[in-house]
């Protein structure tokens, strides 16, 4: 009995001294400075709102602005169109024409009957394109983004015909579990519903979302990004979050014509670099960008490298 009573007492000593832990290190994260407010960040692009109506029932919200090239921003999963918050305006004062769309089962995109998969979800970015009778655009797909900008172009008959530059950001082709132990532990969490409740929790739900972050986590971006996870209704997405371990266009890369810029945090542990030096080497002419000491997150964190890679595939004959 003693034994017993001495081995919970050490249990319980380690649980307080790990909880102690995880409150001083999202104390420290909520301590850190913001290159954006959280009132910018947290506030979605002002622009036209059309309602793109897909075959199955699926209604996907659409947001264009500006006039000159075109710029279509793809986001990731959990995410809607506030994700580009910062980016919209930075395109517009350059003369851009950008257009933004909810993923179906995302912000306020519906979900039809062909359900979430990547080839339904490829598919709805050739409606979009063809709603805003986009030629020679330029794609700028995040994440999940990019893994369905992957598929679009490579299976979706009229994509490709109509971008003249492509920049893969934070994204892979698939097989997203290899070598990524984040993932592995977390798509099981995200699965089960855990993880869900696990971000209930303040300190929890801090840690978690300055794990997409880089070196340096900004509190306002920590803040947005969770508020959003929590939003999101999470059982409907599950087929697309197995797709990305399923699936894998990796061998395909080589099909792809579009000039293409890979964009990868070197810090970015969802998405590891290997995913995105193997882009870059499979997709005949693909330049790959580093951004030192960023993470997953590169919509915020490294919008001046995006504005710079939109102008060279802007330019480029």
């Amino acid at each position: 009995m003693r034994r017993t009573l001495v081995a919970g007492t050490l249990v319980a000593a380690a649980v307080g001294a790990a909880t102690i832990a995880a409150r001083r290190q999202a104390a420290t994260i909520r301590q850190g400075s913001d290159p954006y407010p959280y009132e910018l960040l947290s506030a979605e692009p002002r622009g036209e709102t059309l309602t793109v109506e897909r075959p199955d029932g699926t209604r996907l919200r659409v947001i264009t602005a500006g006039d000159g090239p075109t710029v279509v921003l793809a986001h990731g999963i959990y995410m809607s169109i506030i994700e580009w918050s910062v980016l919209w305006d930075m395109l517009l004062a350059r003369g851009y024409r950008v257009v933004a769309f909810d993923q179906r089962g995302h912000g306020e995109s519906t979900i039809g009957s062909d359900g979430i998969s990547t080839m339904s979800m490829a598919g709805d970015y050739l409606a979009v394109l063809e709603a805003v009778d986009a030629h020679d655009a330029v794609l700028l797909a995040h994440s999940m983004g990019g893994f369905l900008a992957i598929a679009a172009v490579l299976d979706v008959p009229g994509v490709a015909e109509r971008l003249r530059g492509l920049i893969l950001m934070s994204t892979f082709p698939g097989d997203v579990l290899r070598g990524a132990p984040q993932n592995q532990a977390q798509i099981p969490l995200i699965r089960s519903g855990a993880l869900q409740r696990m971000v209930s929790n303040d300190t929890v739900a801090t840690i978690f979302g300055a794990g997409l972050c880089g070196d340096d986590p900004s509190p306002a971006m920590v803040r947005t990004f969770v508020e959003t996870f929590r939003a999101a209704d999470h059982a409907p997405l599950l087929p697309i979050l197995e797709a990305f371990g399923a699936e894998d266009r990796g061998d395909r890369l080589g099909e792809i014509a579009v000039p293409t810029i890979v964009l990868c945090g070197n810090k970015d542990s969802t998405t590891p670099p290997w995913q995105s030096e193997r882009l870059a080497a499979g997709i005949p002419g693909a330049q790959g960008w580093w951004v030192p000491r960023a993470g997953h997150m590169l919509n915020w964190e490294a919008t001046d490298a995006i504005v710079e890679a939109i102008a060279e595939l802007s330019t480029k004959p």
